[in-house]
């Protein structure tokens, strides 16, 4: 891609807009971008690498797999398992 400079446009996932949407690079860091404006809500973020942060349900779900998992097998062999987020997606609304 090059060297990114400030007002540059890139591909980014927006937390506001739940989407991957152009973005605007606001602040760099190291020679890559640091932080992003959204040019669909105008929000401001860190730049995620086009990545969708994993939702906090996904998250409490590896937590308690994590506990199950240490309360069954000895401290040693069991090593704490990351659990990659799932898309699902949501059930059709029943029509009236």
């Amino acid at each position: 891609m090059g060297e990114v400079r400030l007002g540059d446009t890139i591909d980014d996932f927006c937390v506001k807009c739940k989407r991957l949407t152009n973005h605007a690079v606001v602040s760099l860091l190291n020679g890559s971008a640091a932080k992003v404006r959204c040019r669909t809500c105008y929000s401001d973020h860190d730049y995620r690498n086009e990545i969708a942060p994993p939702s906090k349900r996904d998250l409490k779900k590896a937590a308690l797999f994590n506990q199950v998992l240490s309360s069954v097998a000895p401290a040693g062999d069991a090593a704490p398992v990351e659990v990659p987020p799932l898309v699902e997606e949501k059930p059709a609304r029943k029509k009236r």
